[in-house]
């Protein structure tokens, strides 16, 4: 696995049960997955040379994160190594002009856009679209907000050239919530369909994820999963797929972002489906049978636990494991910064007030913004 994150640490947790051997091409040894997989291979991942070395011996590649360059990647499969998801797929999540353009060609509905020279070029889409404000994004690079730009005259919209790559012009569309519906696909065509889940933002950053959306008509979630299982097949994808997407307020969906990786829409998976999407993702890049994506409970919430000022940590798991005997948490050896995701926690049961309740206070108290 290329990438020494939390997803690589928690995937690799999957594999253990199955007797996997898990080999991390990781930037550092205190990176969340370095610190706990046993063969670890530190160097960067722009390097053909050193991908082509760390590749040797493995049996498939895949991925933590989707910055590997493209034509590395295309390099490693002419060298006979499986790649999944391959470089055909996964320039989608790389470049978002691309994925816009393909998407467009297989019919997904999405907000409008369109790539943009100049601030100006960018003041002509606004008035295109009715108007700022709009959302510029640079079409590589960005996470968790990170390269997206909430823009409300030609003067704001300067920034986003500075970057030095294309940049993105996008309707701001008028949306109830978030959306994400998450699959996994095998290399012979098998995928299952995880339950829609809602995703919520704070600061660009996604604070809590309820499993299912509540108040999700059978409809729209039906559209919703299948059409990121055609997008997945569309694309080529094999492994996980997240489909990030906006429920406007006339009832439709609209596609945001994609992920060709495990995802943070997903982490609830870990304890409230039957198989969860890191095992599922493990045996699609192997070409094993995919695993129930059902849900083990009528609601789980995930709620992100983000770096703040920490109490004690051990007081602060007496304190939340007494307080809630089901509950599930998961830390990613991470080094504190404001903001940053260290962890999560998974709650679960049949009240979603309850559950809600469970969650945003153990993931608020382990954060130290709750102190009771």
């Amino acid at each position: 696995m290329v990438g020494g994150g939390q997803l690589a640490r928690m995937t690799h947790e999957a594999g253990i049960p199955l007797g996997i051997k898990f080999k991390l091409l990781s930037d550092t040894p205190q990176d969340s997955a370095a610190q706990v997989v046993s063969e670890v291979v530190i160097g960067d991942y722009r390097d053909l040379a050193t991908l082509r070395d760390f590749a040797r011996g493995c049996d498939v590649i895949t991925f933590d994160h989707e910055h590997v360059p493209i034509e590395h990647l295309r390099a490693l499969e002419a060298d006979g190594i499986p790649i999944r998801p391959g470089p055909d797929a996964l320039v989608h999540a790389q470049n978002k002009g691309v994925m816009r353009a393909r998407l467009d060609e297989i019919g997904a509905p999405s907000p409008r856009h369109r790539i943009v020279a100049d601030p100006a070029d960018a003041a002509a889409f606004a008035a295109e679209v009715g108007g700022f404000p709009i959302i510029l994004k640079t079409v590589s690079g960005g996470y968790d907000g990170k390269g997206v730009w909430f823009v409300r005259t030609e003067d704001d919209a300067r920034e986003p050239f500075l970057a030095g790559v294309a940049v993105l012009a996008e309707e701001k569309v008028d949306f109830t919530r978030e959306l994400a519906a998450n699959i996994v696909r095998s290399p012979h065509g098998q995928a299952v369909a995880y339950p829609v889940v809602e995703s919520r933002q704070v600061d660009g950053v996604c604070d809590t994820v309820i499993a299912p959306a509540p108040d999700l008509s059978d409809e729209l979630a039906g559209q919703a999963q299948e059409l990121a299982l055609r997008i997945a097949k569309e694309l080529g994808v094999v492994g996980h797929l997240a489909v990030e997407l906006f429920e406007t307020r006339d009832g439709r969906i609209l596609v945001n972002e994609l992920a060709m990786r495990p995802h943070n829409s997903g982490h609830w998976t870990q304890d409230g489906a039957v198989t969860s999407q890191f095992a599922n993702h493990v045996r699609a890049v192997l070409d094993l049978p995919l695993g129930d994506p059902r849900p083990r409970a009528k609601w789980t919430v995930m709620c992100n636990v983000l770096g703040g000022d920490y109490p004690d940590m051990y007081y602060a798991y007496l304190h939340c494991m007494a307080r809630d005997p089901q509950l599930k948490i998961h830390m990613y050896g991470k080094d504190v910064k404001p903001g940053r995701k260290v962890g999560h926690v998974n709650t679960y049961g049949d009240d979603l007030d309850d559950v809600l309740e469970r969650a945003r206070h153990a993931a608020g108290y382990l954060r130290g913004t709750i102190t009771e």
